[in-house]
C-alpha cells in the first residue's frame, strides 16, 4: 500500500515538473517573440522618424527658396518701376530737346534768309569799294556782329543735337536694361512656380504626419521652448552688444578727458614759463584732427513704444482666428495670435525698429523679429517670404514679409506675437482692430 502511494506521488511530481517545464518554455518563447516584435517596431519608428526629418528638411529648404525667390521678384519689380520712370523722363526730355532743336533751326533759317535778302557784301568787296572809311568801318563791325551771332546759333544747335543724340542713347540703354530685367523676372517666376509645385508635393507628403505631430501637445511645447531659447539668445546678444557699446563709449570719454587734461597741463606749463598759452575756445572739444563720428542706426529709445499703446494697427489684413491666451484643442494656450490671410498678403511692421532675426525657424516657418527698443519685440511667423534682412531699419507700416503657410501649418496666414523683456503679452490690448 505504501509502495503504491509512494509511486503515485512520484508520478504526480514528475507530471507537475513536466508541466512547469512546458510553461517555462512557452513563456520564454513568448518573451523572445515579444522582444523581436519590439525590435521590429523600433526599427519601423526609426525609419519613419528619419523619413519625416528628411522631408522636414526638404520642406524647410523649399520654403526658404520660395522666400528668396519672392524677395528677388520684389526687388526686380522695384528696379523695373524705377527704370520705367527713367524711360518716361527721357521721353519727356527728348520731346523738350526736339522742340528746342526745331526752334533753333527755324531761327537760324530765318536769320540766313534775312542776310540773303539784304544782299550784304563780303569783307573783301567792302574794303575795295573805295567808300568812306568810317562807313566801311561801321559795316565791317556790323558784319562781325552778324558772324558772331550766326556762329553762336550754329554752336547752340550743335549742342542741342548732341544732347538729343545722348538722350536717344540713354533711352536705348534704359530700354535694354528694362528688357533684361523682364527676362530675369520671367526666369525667377518660372523657378518660383517649379519650387511651389515641389513645395505642394512635400506638403502633401507630410500632411498626415504633420497633422498627427501637431495634435501632440509635447510637440507644440517643444516648438515654443525652442522659440523661447531663441529669444533668450537674442536678448543675450543684444545685452552683450549694449555692454560693449557702453564700454567703448566710456573708453572714448576717458581718452577725451585725458586729452583735455593734457592740453590744460601744457597750457599751465606754458603760462609758468611766461609764454602766452594757446587759446582754448571749447575745453570739452575733441581734437580738431579727429573726424566727426557717424551716428549709428539704432532702435527707437526706451519709452517710445509705450506711447503707442492703443494706436497700433494689425500687421496684415485678415480674420483673427486664434487669440492670445485661448486654449488650443490639442495643446498649450496661444502665446500670440493667428490672423488668417490670403497667400502673399503684405505684412507690415507695427512700429519703427530694427530687424534682429529673419530666417526659417522650426514650427514657425519663415519668421522675422523686429526690435522696437525698450526691450519690446514683435514677431511674425509662418510667412511665405521674409522681405527684410537682419540689421535693416524699418518704419511703422513698412512691408517686411508676405503671408503664407510655411512651418507646416495647413492654413495661410500670420502668427503674430509681441514680447516685452522676452515675455509675451496680449497684443490686442495695444492694437486698434477695425
Amino acid at each position: 500500500m505504501l509502495c503504491l502511494s509512494m509511486t503515485g506521488m512520484a508520478s504526480s511530481a514528475m507530471a507537475a515538473s513536466n508541466t512547469r517545464a512546458v510553461q517555462k518554455n512557452k513563456a520564454e518563447a513568448d518573451r523572445l517573440e515579444l522582444q523581436n516584435r519590439l525590435k521590429s517596431l523600433k526599427n519601423d519608428i526609426n525609419k519613419t522618424e528619419t523619413a519625416k526629418d528628411n522631408a522636414s528638411d526638404a520642406l524647410a529648404e523649399s520654403e526658404k527658396s520660395i522666400s528668396e525667390a519672392n524677395r528677388s521678384l520684389r526687388d526686380l519689380q522695384t528696379e523695373q518701376s524705377e527704370t520705367e520712370g527713367k524711360i518716361k523722363q527721357l521721353a519727356e526730355e527728348q520731346q523738350r530737346i526736339a522742340a528746342k532743336v526745331e526752334k533753333q533751326k527755324n531761327q537760324l533759317s530765318s536769320f540766313l534768309r534775312r542776310q540773303y535778302m539784304r544782299g550784304d557784301s563780303d569783307r573783301i568787296k567792302l574794303l575795295l569799294s573805295g567808300d568812306n572809311p568810317n562807313r566801311i568801318n561801321r559795316e565791317l563791325q556790323y558784319m562781325s556782329y552778324v558772324s558772331q551771332t550766326q556762329a553762336k546759333m550754329i554752336d547752340a544747335l550743335r549742342v542741342s543735337l548732341k544732347a538729343a543724340e545722348k538722350n536717344a542713347d540713354d533711352a536705348r540703354e534704359a530700354k535694354a536694361e528694362l528688357d533684361e530685367i523682364a527676362d530675369e523676372e520671367k526666369s525667377h517666376k518660372s523657378a518660383l512656380e517649379k519650387e511651389k509645385k515641389r513645395h505642394a508635393t512635400l506638403l502633401s507628403q507630410l500632411a498626415e504626419k504633420l497633422y498627427i505631430q501637431k495634435k501632440q501637445a509635447d510637440s507644440l511645447e517643444k516648438d515654443e521652448q525652442r522659440l523661447g531659447n531663441l529669444v533668450s539668445q537674442l536678448n543675450k546678444l543684444i545685452e552683450e552688444q549694449a555692454k560693449a557699446d557702453a564700454a567703448r563709449a566710456a573708453l572714448e570719454e576717458k581718452q577725451r578727458q585725458e586729452r583735455i587734461a593734457a592740453a590744460q597741463k601744457e597750457r599751465a606749463r606754458q603760462a609758468a614759463q611766461g609764454k602766452k598759452p594757446a587759446k582754448i575756445t571749447n575745453p570739452n572739444a575733441i581734437d580738431a584732427d579727429e573726424p566727426p563720428r557717424q551716428a549709428k542706426a539704432e532702435t527707437p529709445p526706451p519709452g517710445e513704444f509705450d506711447k503707442l499703446k492703443g494706436q497700433l494697427r494689425l500687421p496684415v489684413k485678415g480674420e483673427i482666428v486664434a487669440k492670445y491666451g485661448s486654449k488650443r484643442a490639442d495643446g498649450p494656450s496661444w502665446k500670440g495670435m493667428f490672423i488668417k490671410a490670403s497667400e502673399g498678403a503684405e505684412i507690415k511692421s507695427i512700429a519703427p525698429g530694427k530687424v534682429i532675426f529673419a530666417d526659417w525657424w522650426k514650427g514657425y516657418g519663415n519668421m522675422i523679429i523686429v526690435d522696437h527698443g525698450g526691450q519690446y519685440w514683435s514677431l511674425y511667423g509662418n510667412n511665405q517670404a521674409v522681405l527684410k534682412h537682419v540689421g535693416d531699419i524699418v518704419k511703422a507700416g513698412d512691408v517686411i514679409a508676405s503671408a503664407g503657410n510655411s512651418g507646416g501649418i495647413e492654413e495661410s496666414g500670420l502668427y503674430f506675437e509681441v514680447r516685452h523683456q522676452g515675455r509675451t503679452f496680449d497684443p490686442l490690448n495695444w492694437i486698434v482692430v477695425k
